[in-house]
């Protein structure tokens, strides 16, 4: 109901590029407010908007990946596309966008529930044809196992699929170029299955507790030898913040009782910073502040005065700061970004107080 209210008839406003351009604007430079310095982005139904977007993302300097999202049934018919057509697009804006300084390009069906076998095979093609170059091949993207209603349409859809995950497995879309969303109810062997392609799941609390999906099943992901990284869903989440984010999956393994997680401060940064890098075949390059690597990084200086500086002055050790940050940490206490050694933004000129260093 939520995404034919609401979600729906805002992207189908996308095929005006102007207002396009304008979405994309505030959408990276919420991103950058929040620190999120690289981004796997769910795209835009029109080609024009995705044009848009990546060439605001250059601008702003972000590390982006995203892509065109097809449908070819069950939406409204203003955001449908014909494989063919899709395939003809993608294969246009992959040529242009692809390897360009920080950016990538990701196929990406917007769902299974809304692409029939026949765009799935189109998205396939398009994935495998540029397997070389600079910035490597395509990237691979869409949604998994959200909710249990959806698992239950996507059954009826693809009777001879063994689950969700085969119904992109079958066309060669899942593997270590693969970034699935939620998967909050997998079976056992679609775990095991994800592990051994290589893929990463990307974990979004917000969302999940928003739209009622369910409770996400990090252990079992972890056991299987899942990579799991963070994700803020910002249609359905309520921000970009990933400390936000992070809290809110400490709040869900501890609502799992004894099959959660036991997640500590650092498993949190490890989930907002390295794990993202990892998932996003970056590693080398971010997640991290070792040596040899871009200086992505975030200075946090909380309002003097504020919940957060007063806690952050009586902490008795890192990880007493660290878990401070994800529970009282806001955009507000953002005052400068970087990305690849460049400070994109600046917040606060004349704030003052204490000034401990976040990296993301």
């Amino acid at each position: 109901e939520w995404l034919r209210l609401r979600a729906l008839p805002e992207e189908a406003r996308l095929v005006d590029a102007a207002y396009a351009r304008e979405v994309a604007g505030e959408f990276l430079g919420g991103l950058t407010a929040s620190g999120t310095t690289t981004a796997m982005v769910f795209g835009s139904h029109f080609p024009q908007a995705v044009d848009v977007l990546f060439e605001e993302a250059e601008r702003t300097g972000l590390r982006i990946t995203s892509g065109l999202v097809v449908s070819d049934r069950i939406l409204r018919e203003d955001l449908l596309l014909a494989p063919a057509a899709a395939l003809e697009a993608g294969r246009d804006l992959a040529r242009r966008w692809h390897g360009r300084g920080r950016l990538r390009y990701a196929v990406t069906p917007r769902f299974s529930l809304s692409t029939t076998d026949e765009m799935l095979a189109a998205a396939a093609e398009l994935l495998h044809e540029q397997r070389s170059g600079p910035a490597g091949g395509l990237w691979f993207t869409s949604h998994i196992n959200e909710n249990v209603d959806e698992i239950a349409q996507v059954r009826e859809l693809f009777p001879d699929a063994t689950g969700y995950l085969d119904t992109y497995a079958r066309h060669g879309l899942v593997g270590p170029r693969s970034i699935l969303a939620h998967n909050v109810h997998p079976q056992p062997e679609e775990l095991t299955a994800i592990a051994a392609a290589g893929a990463a799941v990307a974990h979004c609390p917000t969302s999940n507790s928003a739209l009622g999906s369910g409770l996400f099943p990090l252990r079992e992901h972890l056991d299987a030898g899942v990579r799991v990284a963070l994700g803020s869903d910002v249609g359905a989440g309520t921000g970009f913040g990933i400390l936000k984010e992070g809290l809110q999956a400490y709040f869900m393994q501890q609502l799992r009782g004894p099959a959660g997680s036991q997640l500590g401060a650092a498993d949190l940064l490890h989930l907002a910073t390295r794990s993202g890098a990892l998932a996003l075949g970056l590693a080398d390059e971010v997640g991290d502040l070792s040596i040899g690597k871009q200086f992505d990084a975030l200075w946090i200086r909380p309002r003097s005065g504020g919940t957060l500086e007063t806690v952050l002055r009586h902490a008795e050790d890192a990880e007493d700061a660290l878990a401070a940050l994800f529970a009282l940490g806001t955009c507000a206490d953002i005052e400068s970004v970087w990305v690849g050694g460049q400070e994109i933004t600046h917040h606060r000129p004349t704030a003052v107080g204490l000034a401990p260093e976040g990296a993301a």
